[in-house]
């Protein structure tokens, strides 16, 4: 996905065994969709707390927070309460979402981590792909975020 495109529309589990749908939430707000490799691993955990410690400028922002990775239900659900995350992870465990929005794998096999900005209409504004700069995806989706019409 490159900056400009429209998003696809997706439906997968949350860890509260029901069902998100991206084109249902299209038109509230910008949705900020952030692809991690695994639940409770290190730079991950530190991404998912970045994102948790700057929920509520999101939320003043009118931006949803989301968080994907191929981690079961079960495990995002143990995960979210385990770090009191106050957004939603989905489980794409076939790596089909992860798939349509074109996130790089890295060396080859390994789930790429990657941020995505989402206006209101579902067309991307904003991108960022960083292994280990776990806090620079919650920069750069607020900078996005800020430099959006309301």
């Amino acid at each position: 996905m490159k900056i400009g495109e429209i998003a696809p529309d997706f439906t997968l589990p949350d860890q509260d065994r029901g069902r998100f749908n991206l084109s249902q939430h299209l038109g509230k707000g910008p949705i900020v969709i952030f692809f991690y490799p695994k639940d409770d691993s290190p730079v991950c955990t530190a991404e998912a707390c970045a994102f948790r410690d700057r929920f509520q400028v999101f939320q003043t922002m009118g931006a949803m927070v989301v968080g994907i990775s191929s981690d079961p239900e079960d495990s995002h659900q143990a995960f979210a309460a385990k770090n009191k995350l106050p957004y939603t992870l989905l489980s794409d465990e076939k790596g089909e979402v992860r798939s349509a929005f074109g996130v790089p794998k890295k060396l080859g096999f390994m789930p790429g981590r990657a941020t995505y900005i989402l206006d209101k209409q579902g067309i991307v504004r904003g991108f960022y792909d960083n292994m280990t700069n776990a806090k620079g995806h919650v920069d750069e989706a607020l900078t996005v975020l800020r430099g959006l019409k309301p």
